[in-house]
Order: C-alpha cells, then structure tokens, then sequence
C-alpha cells in the first residue's frame, strides 16, 4: 500500500467541501453518474478508432447501489475506460489547471452557488467528500489486468493499492456520512438520476433490494436517449432546461437555447445554450470551452476550443456531425473543411438568434448583454465576417438615455446635420459621467456613448465607421469641430501666449497645449493625439506586460474662459504662480482620467502654496 499526499490546491478544495458546502449535497451524486458517463464516452471512442480495442468487448452501462443498512454506502459503478496507478495519482490527487487558485477566490460564501462551482470547474469527483465520511475508487483500466483501490477521509492524503474487479471500468463507493446518508434510499437516488442524468446517452441502471430483502431488483431509471436528437415538437421546456443542467454542471436555468437540425449536403445537430450567468474562467486564458462534439453519436472531444471561436466562449452544448470520420485527429479536425462548414454555419445561427431576441424580446436581451457584452465585442475585432452582424449587436451607455442603447437607436437620435458618433473611452462608467470633457457636448446637447470596457479602447478605433457616419473620441484630438464658434476662436488667439508659457513650464510632459473648446466648468483636460493611445489604453498594455511601450504625451487642454485661466494670464508675470498653476492644470486633469502622478509630493507642495497665497 502506498500513500500519497493531496497536491496543495486539492486539500484547500476539499477542506471547502468538508467544511462548508452542505446546502446542494446532491450536486455529488450528479458528478459521479457524470464522471461515469465520461469514462464510457471515452472507451466507446477508442473502440471504434483505435486496434488496440476493437476487440474489447464494451457493454456500456452505469449502475447505482445502496446500502441503507449499518454501513450506508452508496456505490456508482461503470464499464469505461478505467483508470491505472498513475492515472489514479494525475486524476484524483492533483488538478491539472492552472485556474485552480482563481476558482477557489471565487467562491461567494453562498453555498449553493459554491457547491455549483465544483461541476462547472471540472473538480466534480471531490464533492463525493460532502457526504463522506470516505471514498473507495476500485478501478481497472481497460486493456490492463491489474486493478486497483484508491482510498481516502480527504483530509490531507490518499492511499492506493492493488486490488481486485472483474472487467474494466471504475467503481466508486462512497461510505456517507450523516449529512450524506438521505442518499442511501431508492427514492431519492432515482428522484436525483431522473433529475440531472436522464438524457445521459447510456443504460443507467438502480439495484435496490425487494420489498422483502431477499432480492435485488435492477432498473433501468433513465431514458438513455441522445436528447438533440429528437425532433424539436417532442421536447418540451423542462427536457431542454434539463438537459442544459447536464451538459453544462448549472444547478440553474438556461437564459434562451438554439436547437438546429440541418440535412442536405452536410447532415448535423446542434443544441447551444447561454447560460444566464457568465462563466467563472470567461476571461481566462484557460477557459473550459463549454461545446461537447460528437459525431454520429460518439463523444469526441470536450475540450476543443476550435469549435466555435473564442468571442463565443460562454456558449454550451452540443455539436453533432455526421459526415466526419470517427478517428478524426485534434489536428486535422482544426483543418476538417466539414467541420469548419458547420462552425461557420453555427456562429451565423447564434448571431442571427441574437439580433432576433433584441428585436424582439429587450428585457432578455439586455439580460444577455449585462453578461456578454464585452466578449460580443471582442468578436467585433477578431471576426471581421461577422462584423456586419455584431455591430449591430454590441451595447453601450449613454449620456443621453438610461440603460443600454445601440448605435442604431444613436443614430436616430442624431441632431440635425450631425455626421459624426460621439463617444468616449475609460474604465468606469461613473467616472465617465463626471469627466469634464463632456461638458461642451452636454451644453450643445451632442450625445456621447460611455464606453467603459478595457476592449473598447481596442475594438472601437478599429472600427471608424458606422454605416456613414465617423467614430469621433471626445478623449483624443479632432473631436472638437462641432463644439468651436467664432468666440472660442477668438479667446483662442487671445490666450495664445499663456498657452506658449505653459508649455515651455511643463516641458517634455505634454505634447501640447492648447485652448479647449470641449470645456464650460473645468479649468483643464487631458487628451490623446487622434493616432496616439489614450492614458486609459497605456495603463491597459503595461499591465499586459508590455513595458517596452513609448510613453506617448498627451494634449493639455485649458479653459479660456475659466476663471483659474483668466487671472493667471492677466498675472503671467508671476513666474513662480505660472509655474505652479500649470502644473497644476495638467496634474489635476491627469488625476480625473484615473492615471497616477509620478512625484506626488511635489504635486502637494504646490497645491499647498498655491492655497497659501490664495489665503
């Protein structure tokens, strides 16, 4: 016997399990049946495709068992692939995902949407510990002779020996302890298998004894069905909500689904469902692409991210072709022209879905979009032949409207001889509302989108245009033409020389400085050079990590009309004042759009004897 200790993550996991999460216990029991449905799946695949099991005999079935007397264990056992040695050490002692650390700071202190977690995150095994006192896993892996058991309390190690079982497969026996023993008793096993594992595509099958103990009765208590298969009249609500709950691990309800049967030239199935809360790891680089590919019938792969593209990660369910062959690679099926057909096909289905539901149903679309706003606009720069599409399906905030508007409804709204979109870049939507570079806008009442996503300094200035008007960021020069009369041009020439001063004070900091027409309230602004990236998109890539940037100098923007501006010109004499007041101008304006000051003391030595003199 050898003993083993829990990787690190593992025992913080199950000392979350064993300690806390108690109200959704039956989410251990829907992870055992799936984790044996899994390994069936993987043995039916490699009977078909490779030599080495085509001779294996496979009698695909789950079986699931009780004991409700003094030892109130419950057993789920399957015919899959199994597992060896090392398999039992890389699978049930370690989680291979780097994601592991983020998973565990995720949790809500919410038990029942913590214990969900543990499907979606791919850890479902270890909520078996919710109601055990221990774990036995007798398994064999198929094509081997030796069989082996893997125990534990899950409090810090795992024991592992040679043992015995006739044929291949896994058989786990959870020894319940009392918050799990509810789980030695028919009904309520058939009750959960019913509930979260009817539509799993194998025989699952409950022994329990007869009504006089000297029998044991076997039935069969799911449908065993492969439920996109079947036409779309009979299947009712429920069936789709129930399903979703198995393919995706969700305890809740889907937002909307799309079921899709097309026949011709290419014969396929598809079941997609978005869910209505967005994944845990949706803006990790290690997603679980949530799209289970089969071809006719057969499992193939879960964890292939080619099968719809990235911006369209939080999608679940279903692919099922029929005119790819079984032993298909992971690298030519990154190149299979059929498969590449049906992605096409299933990206177009789920936009057009998209632009239906926010035709025709807003209060669910904008359910939609307060979660996938932001990857929509990713695909919006990353799937140029959708683009079209996509525009047309991207939200934003508005300083004219309340809640979410497009820029169709923004071009309806446009003031009469209006050619331009106005919008403006940042991280928060609440500092936005506050910048001072709206206040002009607002004055000639000039609509301006918010558009407080990291992706939308990325994604907006690669889009230009919409339809045939011009994308202007009030945050960069040029955006200003509609806002200058003949007066601001006047108090243009007039300040000319302040603005000549404060430039040669603050030097290399600014690229230039000059009088604002975007400004009534605020004495000054920062902005980017039409082609240079704003402060917001340069805090942005250093914390990508991309440190061998140029520090681009922004535009310092005054108020000619502002009365901090006006005394310092007729005072400009006072070089000392000039020198403080302009630094000033830039620090403060720098200090609204979010970014740090890099000599903060000095910043607070003038403030400070600007204000003595003041006093």
């Amino acid at each position: 016997m050898a003993k083993h200790q829990f990787q690190t993550e593992v025992s913080q996991l199950l000392h979350l399990i064993i300690h806390s999460l108690y109200s959704h216990k039956e989410v251990a029991v829907r992870e055992l049946v799936s984790n044996a449905s899994d390994a069936l799946d993987k043995l039916r695949y490699l009977t078909l495709t490779d030599d080495k099991f085509k001779q294996l005999s496979f009698d695909p079935r789950i079986d699931v068992s009780f004991d409700d007397g003094d030892a109130k264990t419950l057993t789920v056992s399957d015919t899959g692939i199994g597992m060896s040695e090392e398999d039992l050490v890389e699978n049930l002692g370690t989680i291979a995902r780097s994601g592991t650390r983020l998973f565990l700071s995720r949790l809500s202190g919410d038990e029942r949407k913590d214990s969900n977690l543990i499907g979606q995150f791919g850890v479902g095994f270890y909520s078996s510990f919710m109601i055990a006192d221990t774990v036995e896993v007798i398994t064999r892996k198929a094509g081997e002779d030796k069989a082996w058991r893997w125990t534990s309390d899950g409090k810090g190690d795992f024991e592992i020996e040679p043992a015995e079982r006739d044929g291949n497969g896994t058989t786990v026996v959870v020894h319940l302890n009392d918050e799990g023993k509810e789980f030695a008793d028919r009904w309520r096993i058939e009750e959960l298998i019913r509930k979260y594992s009817n539509h799993i595509a194998f025989p699952i099958y409950l022994r329990y004894p007869s009504s006089d103990k000297k029998d044991v009765k076997i039935d069969q208590v799911n449908s065993a069905s492969a439920l996109w298969r079947r036409p779309k009249a009979e299947l009712t609500d429920k069936d789709y909500r129930d399903f979703y709950q198995t393919v995706s691990h969700d305890s809740g309800d889907p937002l909307f689904w799309i079921h899709f049967r097309a026949e011709g030239a290419q014969e396929y199935v598809t079941l997609f469902y978005v869910p209505k809360q967005a994944p845990f790891d949706l803006y990790q680089a290690d997603y679980r692409p949530g799209v289970k590919l089969y071809i006719k019938r057969v499992f193939i792969t879960d964890d292939d991210k080619e099968l719809l593209p990235v911006y369209l990660r939080f999608v679940r369910g279903i692919i099922d072709a029929e005119d790819l062959p079984l032993n298909v690679s992971r690298e030519i099926l990154q190149q299979n022209r059929n498969l590449a057909a049906i992605r096409t096909a299933s990206v177009k289905r789920i936009l057009a879905e998209l632009t239906s539901i926010a035709d025709s149903n807003k209060a669910l679309y904008d359910e939609f979009i307060e979660q996938y706003n932001r990857p929509l606009k990713e695909g919006l720069y990353s799937d140029f032949a959708n683009r079209e599409t996509l525009i047309e399906l991207v939200r934003f905030k508005s300083t004219a409207v309340e809640g979410w508007t497009s820029f169709a409804d923004y071009k309806a709204r446009l003031k009469e001889g209006q050619k331009v979109v106005y919008y403006i870049t940042g991280d928060q939507e609440a500092t936005l509302r506050e910048s001072p570079l709206l206040e002009a806008y607002r004055e000639k009442g000039l609509e301006v989108l918010l558009m407080a996503d990291e992706t939308d300094e990325i994604v907006v200035p690669s889009l230009d245009k919409y339809g045939d008007l011009d994308l202007k960021a009030i945050n960069r020069s040029g955006a200003d033409e509609a806002l200058k009369t003949d007066d601001t041009k006047k108090k243009e020439i007039e300040i000319g020389p302040l603005l000549k001063a404060i430039k040669e004070v603050l030097g290399d900091r600014v690229k230039e400085v000059r009088a604002s027409s975007r400004l009534s309230d605020s004495p000054s602004c920062i902005i980017a050079d039409e082609h240079d990236p704003t402060i917001q998109l340069q805090q942005m890539m250093k914390a990508l990590g991309r440190k061998e940037l140029p520090e681009f100098k922004p535009i310092l923007e005054v108020n000619p009309s502002h009365e901090i501006v006006r005394k310092l010109q007729a005072d400009s004499t006072d070089e000392a004042l000039l020198e403080d007041v302009s630094h000033l101008l830039f620090e403060q304006a720098l200090l609204v759009e979010g970014a740090s000051l890099k000599r903060p003391a000095d910043f607070v030595k003038r403030l400070n004897r600007v204000m003595a003199k003041a006093l």
